[in-house]
């Protein structure tokens, strides 16, 4: 298996298992449960007062998810079961999935019920059941934590020269920022529904001294050094995710139709160049390494301890340091030359 790092984080928005309740079918009046007492074909609403509220999430070496601190539902500590994906279908045709999420207390009993949408639900509209997948959900839930560029990404090579990331291919040389010239391992591509966890993010061109508009998956990390340590972070080199810094103007999230995600693997966990700014690529970690195909992780094992010993976390920005109308552009005024 590939070597992971301890207690990689997520912040989640989940509903409650009270806000999805069967209107119609076997479980008539039932709310949300697990995948063992799910009925298919049973119709499910969205009540008017649910509220998308953030778990915090970490998972342990073994792959065991626990709930985290500073969480807003949920008791730190707790386990938590990747119970079931499920499809719901609105009466359009339109499908929607959903993870279940399971929390346990000590002696192993059903303490609460959440769901994680993977695209929005309306209120008091019609969604039937229509799948139930128990082996899927380990996958989803990496997936979303997988950081991702988008079709048409220009990516710096060793060259100097930029190419579009379609067009990149395993083995090809690509300048990083810590280790020079690295060989790409592994170019995943998904394409995926624009919507919740999955619409991504556009960084205008300019907004961040980038050359172009760039667009990356919601919780991908840029890297900024401050010459001076303007957002009072007290350190020069700055991760920050994508999501906490949309200003709905020069950063904005695309909510709507579809996108094209590519991930990029390297032997480490790299800093590398995309429209002329930094941005990691994926990092294998107990979280999601469940995205990878099967063969790919034997295949692997031996070539990537770089993400083992090599995370960053400890650069990375919290939201509420971000959370200031003028954070862009004091990071990039900070970051210019």
């Amino acid at each position: 298996m590939i070597s992971a790092i301890a207690k990689p984080s997520a912040s989640v928005p989940v509903l409650l298992a009270r806000d999805l309740v069967v209107m119609h079918g076997a479980n008539m009046d039932d709310e949300l449960s697990f995948a063992d007492e799910l009925m298919l074909d049973d119709t499910y609403w969205l009540t008017d007062t649910a509220v998308l509220t953030r778990i915090a999430l970490e998972t342990d070496d073994d792959g065991t998810v626990t709930v985290g601190p500073d969480t807003a539902v949920g008791q730190p500590g707790a386990i938590i079961h990747l119970d079931s994906c499920l499809t719901f279908m609105s009466p359009e045709g339109e499908t929607s999935e959903l993870l279940v999420m399971v929390e346990v207390d000590p002696l192993g009993n059903v303490s609460a019920v959440y769901g994680l949408p993977l695209a929005p639900l309306r209120p008091k509209t019609d969604y039937a059941l229509v799948g139930i997948d128990r082996e899927g959900a380990r996958r989803k839930f990496a997936e979303v934590a997988c950081v991702s560029f988008t079709r048409g990404t220009r990516i710096t090579l060793a060259s100097g020269q930029q190419r579009v990331i379609e067009e990149l291919e395993v083995g090809d040389r690509i300048l990083t920022r810590d280790d020079g010239v690295q060989q790409i391992r592994w170019i995943g591509h998904s394409t995926v529904r624009a919507v919740g966890e999955f619409a991504p993010i556009m960084i205008r061109a300019g907004t961040l001294n980038n050359e172009d508009d760039l667009v990356v998956s919601p919780d991908h990390r840029l890297f900024i050094y401050q010459r001076q340590d303007a957002l009072g972070a007290g350190r020069k080199e700055l991760l920050v995710r994508a999501r906490h810094l949309v200003n709905g103007d020069t950063i904005v999230q695309q909510d709507g139709g579809f996108v094209e995600y590519y991930q990029l693997l390297f032997d480490s966990h790299q800093i590398i160049y995309a429209e002329g700014i930094a941005a990691e690529t994926l990092l294998v970690d107990t979280r999601t390494r469940a995205a990878l195909p099967p063969e790919l992780d034997a295949k692997l094992a031996a070539a990537l301890p770089g993400h083992e010993r090599k995370n960053l976390v400890d650069i990375e920005v919290s939201k509420a340091l971000l959370d200031r109308p003028d954070a862009i552009r004091l990071l990039r005024g900070a970051s210019e030359l």
